[in-house]
């Protein structure tokens, strides 16, 4: 790392041990295979695991191992007039792995699967005047968050700018929010693609659904981590990413990969959205019409058959229905563990 990237604050986590992005972005020269968590079967699957033959005893017998493979996709899907479908059946999607058409093994629509919700603040210098409407709608989400849905949801909260800040470790309380964004000024410059792939790994061992949710003005500055290295974070954590931009940046040059344009791709290869409120008052719609997307998905799951199944290889998802002119949103890949 260069030198000019000064000691951060702690980053409070778990039971608050001191935990700083340097350490943290240590952890990311791992291999990317400790880093992801493959998605587990669900007891409703009908498809049995596979059994392959690894090796053989000493007297000769064949050894088997069990495969599970599992691979889940969480999908929306809205009507031509922005509406979300909700009546589907499992016979109008169709998942193709690398090409190659899947049988859907698991469905679940309206999945009731527990949500962890990470939610980042953006706090750089650009954003200090108008932090205070960022927390204001941060703080009218979360009870809307947890008040319906299953017991389990939880959030977390984070800040940054030039670097990452676990504010609040996932929880169901309230008030810890409330006491940690009152505390949140703007300064210094924007770690986006930092937060990202730091974020996408405390939801990575976490059970059920992940999202993130990034309240920026949508430019990157600082960062050491690339725009590829926050993307295949997030997929191998399985994280939906919801981005906010709450000032977009005027002009060609802030519609680049390290600008806009980042987050719209982050956003569209996760399966999410993302959203621009005209104007501060309106972020209370983007929250919502997140909630309501949250509490209409599918969950389809399919164990991968007819491609190559190497580890750490990158699949290409496409996800269809039936009915025509749907808007169908969700993850463009998966890492295999």
């Amino acid at each position: 790392m260069s030198g000019c990237l000064r000691a951060p604050r702690p980053m409070k986590y778990g039971s608050f041990r001191p935990f700083t992005i340097s350490a943290m972005l240590a952890v990311a020269a791992l291999p990317s295979w400790a880093q992801f968590k493959p998605a587990e079967s669900d007891s409703t699957a009908q498809q049995p695991p596979l059994l392959q033959p690894q090796d053989r005893t000493a007297e000769g017998q064949p050894k088997f191992s069990v495969k599970v493979n599992l691979v889940r996709v969480l999908v929306s899907v809205r009507d031509p007039h922005g509406a979300p479908r909700i009546d589907l059946n499992q016979g109008d999607f169709h998942i193709l792995d690398t090409g190659v058409p899947q049988d859907i093994a698991l469905f679940e629509r309206h999945t009731s699967l527990p949500l962890s919700v990470a939610i980042l603040v953006d706090t750089s210098g650009s954003t200090e005047r108008e932090l205070h409407y960022e927390e204001d709608s941060v703080l009218r989400f979360i009870p809307t968050l947890l008040s319906a849905g299953n017991p389990a949801d939880a959030f977390a909260l984070f800040s940054f700018n030039w670097r990452t800040s676990m504010e609040v470790d996932y929880t169901r309380n309230q008030r810890r929010a409330e006491r940690a964004l009152r505390g949140l000024h703007g300064e210094g410059g924007t770690s986006l693609y930092d937060a990202v792939y730091l974020v996408s790994d405390t939801l990575s061992e976490r059970e059920g659904r992940h999202v993130l949710i990034v309240v920026t003005d949508g430019g990157d500055t600082t960062s050491y981590k690339h725009y590829q290295d926050a993307l295949a974070a997030a997929q191998r954590a399985d994280a939906v990413i919801y981005p906010i931009v709450v000032i977009p940046i005027p002009g060609e040059v802030g519609r680049n990969i390290g600008g806009e344009h980042a987050l719209t791709t982050l956003a569209e290869s996760t399966g999410g959205r993302i959203f621009y409120p005209e104007g501060f008052e309106r972020i209370d719609q983007a929250f919502t019409t997140i909630i309501e997307e949250l509490r209409t998905q599918y969950l389809l799951g399919f164990y991968p058959r007819g491609v190559v199944e190497e580890p750490r290889r990158y699949h290409p998802l496409q996800v269809e229905v039936s009915p025509p002119g749907m808007h169908v949103t969700a993850r463009s890949g998966y890492y295999e563990p």
